[in-house]
């Protein structure tokens, strides 16, 4: 599951882009904003010079979350999993249509971070209960819980970008990948930090109890 940290640097600055924008358009949109989400207040961080630069074009990098499968089984097993994971995501996301954008979405920028989808799941299951506007009581924002301060680290300083769902899970597996390579590995720790809650044993839990239910099906 871990990328080396050399390589996830390398891979990070390949290539270049803009940050996709996010357009409110609707009362019923705005009060969907303020239903309150799981996440802790996650701690804004010092980047090195070199860590903020690699992170960035990480998150910069532009492409249309379209699953590369130059093989006949990768397509099979690629529709599998879209199968799979969109019936256990019907009790959150009702709409098939905001759920292939969804999926597609995530296993593109989860494979892009080297992470599990599973995790990332579970992550996201219990961070905002697949809800894409969600804000905490902390002021995270989106399907990944991501906070504001990141988008001034590492990207535009544009909150807005983080209700976008590209934007948003680029932001959320960046980070989640760039924090386990500083906790060596150590997957307990990073969720913690990720959450804002190192060392306490709730949060943790809670995300690999999710991603049990989704490695039976969907990993």
């Amino acid at each position: 599951m871990n990328l080396p940290r050399r390589k996830f640097l390398r891979h990070a600055q390949l290539g270049g882009g803009a940050l996709a924008g996010a357009v409110f358009q609707s009362f019923g949109l705005l009060a969907c904003l303020q239903r309150p989400a799981y996440a802790g207040n996650q701690a804004e961080e010092a980047l090195s010079d070199s860590v903020r630069t690699a992170l960035r074009q990480a998150v910069l990098q532009s492409g249309p979350p379209v699953p590369v499968l130059p093989t006949a089984k990768e397509k099979d097993q690629f529709n599998s999993w879209l199968a799979a994971a969109a019936l256990r995501l019907q009790q959150w996301m009702s709409h098939p249509d905001d759920r292939q954008e969804f999926l597609h979405t995530l296993w593109y920028e989860t494979r892009r971070a080297g992470l599990s989808l599973s995790l990332v799941l579970g992550l996201i299951e219990v961070e905002s209960a697949f809800r894409k506007y969600a804000i905490s009581s902390a002021g995270a924002r989106g399907y990944m819980q991501v906070m504001p301060f990141w988008t001034r680290s590492i990207g535009e300083g544009n909150e807005r970008v983080l209700f976008h769902t590209q934007t948003q899970l680029r932001f959320g597996c960046v980070i989640l990948r760039h924090i386990i390579e500083r906790e060596n590995g150590q997957l307990f720790l990073a969720l913690g930090r990720y959450n804002g809650s190192r060392g306490q044993a709730a949060y943790p839990q809670a995300v690999l109890s999710a991603q049990k239910k989704w490695l039976q099906s969907v990993d």
